[in-house]
């Protein structure tokens, strides 16, 4: 899962400063489809405990991964204005305390899933952790403009972390979760690189708007709209969900393409920015609406 609108920190107290690393929006989206993948797990409500002992757990491990990202890309966020003002590219916090904040955290959650969850969850967090810090941001980030898209796998996770949670396994239900979030990463992202192309080519990251140029990124983001549209209907066709996830699928897949169509069109900054708000917006009401499904349709038949 990738950036989402960033705000930038206060200069104030060191609180404010760690906080600031751990990309608190980013995590909440990471969150909120962990928590979920959990819900959706068994029929009726998941054992409390275990469930709020994940999240703890998956929110700490997602908080070490975004800090370990920001010590990691510190120069490159010293050239973007979006990104300048964390406290790594502004000198605030050194590189010893941001690391040392990144393993605590890493380190504190995952202990939280091994021993209050289970290893499967812990592991499988962990290698999130990896492909996230390691494998997108260090190895994929400055090699590929293709990086959003092998990157993305693990921005996915989420619901596969949170049904191994309560399930103890990954079933073909987390794993269709997992595939939305997938497809949904790159139009979201590079709507976002497009009206901040310039950020990108200053930094010397070789994004598709960069490479490729804008018309081939629009390109890109219209089909990966429609993929995703597709993707959205299998809940509905394997039976995993109802009537009510189908229509909310249905209409707000119609308005994400609809943005990708008006953006391969006619490009504007401001319509690329509403395009990526709108992408936010769009996952959390897709996840939202397999959640009522899940505990509403039972009560409508």
């Amino acid at each position: 899962m990738t950036q989402t609108i960033a705000t930038p920190a206060k200069t104030g107290s060191a609180w404010s400063q760690y906080m600031a690393l751990t990309k608190p929006r980013v995590v909440q989206l990471i969150v909120f489809c962990a928590v979920i993948g959990m819900l959706l797990a068994v029929p009726g409500l998941p054992d409390l405990r275990v469930a709020a002992a994940a999240t703890v757990g998956i929110w700490l491990v997602a908080s070490a991964a975004a800090a370990f990202n920001c010590l990691v890309e510190q120069h490159i966020d010293r050239k973007m204005a979006r990104t300048a003002w964390r406290p790594t590219a502004k000198g605030q916090l050194s590189n010893t305390q941001a690391l040392v904040f990144s393993g605590v955290l890493g380190l504190s959650g995952s202990v939280v899933l091994y021993l209050l969850v289970n290893p499967l969850t812990m592991w499988l967090t962990f290698a999130t952790f990896v492909g996230y810090a390691v494998v997108y941001t260090v190895v994929l980030k400055p090699l590929t403009p293709q990086n959003i898209v092998i990157g993305g796998a693990s921005g996915a996770m989420p619901p596969v972390l949170g049904w191994a949670a309560i399930r103890g396994e990954v079933g073909p239900e987390a794993l269709m979760m997992c595939l939305i979030i997938f497809l949904w990463t790159p139009p979201h992202f590079w709507a976002l690189a497009l009206y901040r192309v310039e950020d990108y080519r200053k930094s010397g990251l070789p994004m598709l708007p960069v490479t490729h140029g804008s018309d081939f990124t629009r390109l890109n983001v219209l089909l990966y709209t429609l993929v995703l549209f597709a993707a959205t209907l299998l809940p509905f066709i394997t039976g995993m969900s109802g009537w009510l996830y189908l229509a909310s699928a249905v209409v707000l897949g119609l308005v994400f393409i609809a943005y990708g169509v008006m953006l391969w069109r006619e490009y504007s900054d401001a319509l690329a920015r509403r395009t990526f708000r709108y992408s936010i917006l769009y996952l959390s009401l897709l996840f939202a609406a397999l959640l009522a499904d899940h505990y509403l349709m039972p009560w409508l038949h």
